[in-house]
């Protein structure tokens, strides 16, 4: 019996995994689950910086240390099934009970940018909600994918539990990832990607999870706590060369605050571009298409700040440069489109009118994240009404609705396009209702 759960075949994969469920729930209790989950964050602990160094080496994206950091981070806090719970409604008419059923095999695409980490995620968070998964990891991870699922279906077997809980072709390509979106054994779709992805996912007849493109900006007014603006973005903006989906991609700032923040940021090591330094980085790190419009240079994203200066003919910085910033128009290519790149636009505002007007502009409907530092409420209500984004922070980096800085459970997903937000077990299941009729179990 195949116990890795990468298979030459994707079809083997999908009935494999197929099979892994049923007898997940025919033979095991949520106790069980819960015990396997634990099994997979322990197995992944003890080997993560390993893996992060060969999966860093494999795709070259972002920083090593801060990929090391996140991928513990979001390994340790995935939720156990405790967070797949029942709602009770009972009245003298009879008690009912709606559960959060699973939906039983799961497709999904893993991102180049965070393979390793979104199959030890995925893969525990499916377990919380009773399904399995089938992953068509990115090419240019796939190494790293591969090495992931032979971790997750490792643990669960030393653990007790079946095989195969997690699989996915050895080879993935879009033929693969078609198979699974035709499979009759497949029901549910969740992906993490580009537009191009979304469409061809939501293309098939399943329930689709999907998590788009984002670009998020951020405004800075005057009534803002400037000091603790340029601590949490000097540290949230350039995390892992500013490759993450919820992070800051544009700044906004009014201009009763722009010369008090630039010097703040530039006190913690931040970089500005002079104009002609900006041009030569903004037609190397960016590709012009035709109708105006501009999209990343695949080579720089995730790349540190100094190697992109040097592709750009700019001298860079004598030390390790974290981000620099690019004092730019609102309509600049570095403003409205999704970078992901540790050179950063800087818009300076006359009015919050206009800050609000050009982060709306520079979001492009994506419907991600944006965040407002502001100490005025009325501000904050209004930018997060016109907005309309699925996470929205005052007075923090777009990072504490993931619980860094501010409240809330980080994810491997967030569901932007299709509209669950951050996910959790619960996301992933159907709710199923049970009803005793004629005053059944109701013991009041």
């Amino acid at each position: 019996m195949n116990q890795t759960g990468v298979f030459e075949n994707v079809n083997d994969a999908i009935d494999a995994a197929y099979e892994a469920q049923a007898i997940l729930m025919r033979d095991f209790t949520t106790e069980d689950r819960d015990r396997f989950i634990e099994a997979i964050k322990q197995a992944f602990l003890g080997i993560v910086e390993q893996e992060t160094r060969a999966e860093f080496e494999e795709t070259g994206y972002g920083r090593l240390d801060q990929k090391i950091v996140k991928n513990i981070g979001t390994i340790s806090t995935t939720e156990n099934t405790s967070s797949v719970d029942s709602v009770v409604m009972a009245s003298s008419k009879g008690l009912t009970v709606e559960y959060y059923a699973p939906y039983g095999l799961c497709g999904a695409l893993t991102p180049v940018t965070n393979g390793l980490v979104t199959v030890a995620s995925n893969t525990m968070t499916m377990l919380a909600a009773g399904n399995s998964i089938i992953f068509n990891c990115h090419p240019a991870a796939k190494l790293a994918g591969a090495k992931a699922v032979a971790l997750v279906n490792r643990a669960v077997i030393d653990a007790g539990g079946p095989a195969n809980i997690a699989t996915m072709p050895k080879e993935p390509t879009k033929e693969t990832l078609d198979a699974i979106l035709e499979s009759p054994k497949v029901s549910l779709i969740i992906g993490t990607g580009s537009e191009e992805m979304v469409r061809i996912i939501m293309g098939c007849s399943k329930k689709v999870i999907a998590a788009g493109p984002g670009n998020p900006p951020t405004i800075i007014d005057e009534s803002a706590d400037i000091e603790k603006a340029a601590f949490w973005l000097s540290f949230a903006v350039p995390f892992e060369n500013n490759m993450l989906c919820i992070t800051e991609k544009e700044i906004f700032v009014l201009a009763g605050a722009y010369d008090a923040f630039l010097a703040a940021m530039v006190e913690k090591g931040v970089r500005i571009l002079t104009a002609e330094e900006a041009e030569k980085v903004t037609a190397t790190a960016l590709i012009a298409l035709d109708g105006g419009k501009h999209v990343a240079n695949k080579k720089f994203v995730g790349k540190d700040a100094n190697f992109i200066l040097e592709a750009a003919g700019v001298t860079p910085s004598d030390y390790d440069l974290q981000l620099a910033f690019v004092e730019v128009a609102a309509d600049h290519p570095f403003v409205v489109t999704e970078q992901m790149m540790p050179i950063v636009p800087l818009v300076k505002c006359a009015t919050f009118e206009e800050a609000v007007e050009g982060a709306i502009v520079a979001e492009g409907g994506c419907r991600h994240s944006a965040a407002i530092w502001t100490n005025d409420w009325k501000h904050a209500n209004e930018f997060g009404r016109r907005i309309q984004t699925t996470v929205f922070v005052q007075n923090g980096a777009t990072i504490a609705a993931t619980g860094l800085g501010g409240t809330g459970n980080g994810s491997a997903t967030i569901a932007t396009f299709t509209g669950e937000g951050i996910t959790t077990a619960k996301t992933f299941t159907r709710v199923r209702r049970f009803a005793m009729g004629d005053g059944g179990g109701y013991i009041v």
